[in-house]
C-alpha cells in the first residue's frame, strides 16, 4: 500500500472486502486526515454560488490529477466527474472484477456524489475559517459533503492500484444543487450517469451526532416547487370596493384558502402543503390597488401527488381568482420530487456503517420536508442518500442548515470517507 493506507493495516484481499472491513476505522493515516480538513475548511473559506464553482472545480481536479486519475470536467463548466476502475495503473483489459465473472470495465459503476455550491447568506461563525466572501457561505455541509467523496476517491484508488477495489467506482462532484430545478439534472443531461448502476449520497444532519449515520428507505426528503402569483384588476377608492376588483381581499382570501383547498383534494398522507413568503399589494390606506403579488412553495412528501401537483394547484388558484372578478397570472417553477432511497442501497449504506462502526452508529431518521436535486438521480438509477452526523457529540443545541452560524463536527468527515470506502468494497452490482 502506500501512505493513504495504515501501515498496520493488513493487506485487503482482492477476492473481498467483509475480512478487512473491521479495519476501516483505523486505515486513514493522520496526514490524509489533515489534509482533508484542510481541505474543507478552504472551501469553507472560498464558496462560490452555483454553476460559479470554478475554483473548487479547479481544486478537485488539481487534487484527483496528483492522485494519477483523470477527471473530466462537465459541459456546463463547474463539476466534473472521475472513474475509478479495479486493477487502476494496469493495461486496459488486464483486470477482472473480484468474483472473476466480467472485464471490470463492462460492471456498472458505483457512484459517489458530493455537491459543491454554497449559499448566498453571509457567515457568522468565530471560527478561523470564516467565509471570506460577503454574503455567501457553506451553510448547508456542501464542503464536507465534497471532501467525503474526495476523499474516499483518494482511498479507492490505491486500492484499486493493490487490486483491492471490486466493482468499478464513479466520483461525481456536482454544481448548483441550491438553485431549482438543481443542477443535478444538467449533470444527468451531461451524461454523468453512463455506466452508472447506482448512487449514493450522505447530507449533513446537525441533529446526529458526528460518528452516527441516519437511514431511511422509501422518501427521505420532500419535494419542493416554487410558486408566484400575480393578481390584477379595475383599482379604485376604498369606499367604492364594489366598483373595483378589490385586490386585497382578493390576495387575502387566496393565501389563506388556496392551502386548505388543495389540502381537501389530495390524500391526506401524502403530506402536501402549499406555504407562502411572500405577499405585496397597495401603496396607501385609501386606494385600492390594481395588482398584488404572492410567492410561495408547495412541497410534498409523495411521488405520485407530485407529479399532479402543478395542474391541482393551477385548478385552485384560477377558482379563487375568478371567484374574486381577478384576473390571474401562476408561474409554477418546477422544484424536485422526493429522494425515494431505493431498499437494496439503503441496505448497502447500513451495511457499510455497520462494518465500519458497529450497528449502533446507525440510527433511524424521519422523512424531512427539504428538497434535494439528488432526487433527479434516482428518476433514472437506484440509489441512497444516508443523513451524516456533524452534530459534536455531547452538544445539544439547537442548530440547523441555511443559517449563518451553521458548522460541522470535523471527525465527520472520516466517517464519511469510511462509509463510502466499504461501501465501494461492499458493492456487489
Amino acid at each position: 500500500m502506500n501512505e493513504l493506507l495504515s501501515p498496520a493495516a493488513p493487506e485487503v484481499d482482492a477476492r473481498g472486502a467483509a475480512g478487512v472491513l473491521p479495519e476501516l476505522p483505523g486505515r486513514l493515516t493522520e496526514p490524509l486526515r489533515r489534509e482533508l480538513i484542510a481541505f474543507r475548511r478552504d472551501l469553507h473559506m472560498h464558496p462560490e454560488l452555483g454553476n460559479q464553482e470554478f475554483r473548487t472545480t479547479a481544486a478537485l481536479k488539481t487534487r484527483l490529477e496528483r492522485a494519477g486519475l483523470r477527471p473530466r470536467v462537465l459541459a456546463m463548466g463547474t463539476g466534473l466527474i472521475c472513474d475509478i476502475h479495479p486493477g487502476l495503473g494496469q493495461e486496459p483489459g488486464d483486470a477482472r472484477a473480484a468474483d472473476g465473472a466480467e472485464p471490470v470495465e463492462a460492471a456498472p459503476l458505483l457512484a459517489l456524489r458530493g455537491d459543491i455550491d454554497a449559499l448566498p447568506i453571509p457567515d457568522t461563525k468565530d471560527v478561523p475559517y470564516r467565509s471570506t466572501v460577503p454574503g455567501r457561505a457553506h451553510a448547508c455541509g456542501h464542503d464536507v459533503h465534497t471532501t467525503v467523496v474526495l476523499g474516499a476517491g483518494l482511498v479507492l484508488a490505491e486500492l484499486a492500484r493493490a487490486g483491492a477495489l471490486p466493482r468499478p467506482v464513479r466520483l461525481l462532484f456536482q454544481p448548483a444543487e441550491e438553485v431549482l430545478p438543481g443542477g443535478a439534472s444538467d449533470a444527468v443531461d451531461c451524461g454523468v450517469l453512463d455506466g452508472v448502476g447506482s448512487i449514493l449520497a450522505v447530507h449533513c444532519d446537525p441533529r446526529v451526532d458526528a460518528g452516527r449515520l441516519g437511514l431511511r428507505a422509501g422518501p427521505i426528503t420532500s419535494a419542493c416547487d416554487r410558486l408566484e402569483v400575480v393578481l390584477s384588476g379595475a383599482g379604485g377608492h376604498t369606499a367604492r370596493p364594489h366598483l373595483t376588483t378589490d385586490l386585497v381581499t382578493a390576495a387575502a382570501k387566496l393565501v389563506t384558502q388556496a392551502p386548505a383547498l388543495l389540502a381537501r383534494r389530495v390524500d391526506a398522507r401524502s403530506g402536501l402543503a402549499l406555504t407562502w413568503g411572500r405577499i405585496e399589494s397597495g401603496h396607501t390606506s385609501n386606494v385600492i390597488p390594481q395588482r398584488a403579488e404572492m410567492s410561495g412553495t408547495l412541497r410534498c412528501l409523495d411521488l405520485p401527488t407530485w407529479r399532479e401537483a402543478p395542474d391541482l394547484v393551477h385548478a385552485v388558484i384560477d377558482e379563487l381568482a375568478t371567484l374574486h372578478r381577478a384576473k390571474c397570472e401562476l408561474t409554477y417553477v418546477r422544484g424536485v420530487p422526493p429522494v425515494v432511497n431505493e431498499p437494496s442501497a439503503t441496505a448497502l449504506l447500513r451495511e457499510a456503517m455497520t462494518a465500519r462502526a458497529g450497528a449502533a452508529s446507525v440510527e433511524s431518521t424521519e422523512q424531512s420536508l427539504g428538497g434535494e436535486d439528488f432526487s433527479w438521480y434516482l428518476e433514472h438509477v437506484p440509489g441512497a442518500m444516508a443523513r451524516l452526523g456533524v452534530r459534536p457529540v455531547g452538544d445539544r443545541r439547537s442548530r440547523d442548515l441555511h443559517q449563518g452560524d451553521f458548522d460541522a463536527d470535523e471527525t465527520a468527515i472520516t466517517t464519511g470517507v469510511e462509509l463510502f470506502t466499504a461501501a465501494a468494497l461492499l458493492h456487489r452490482s
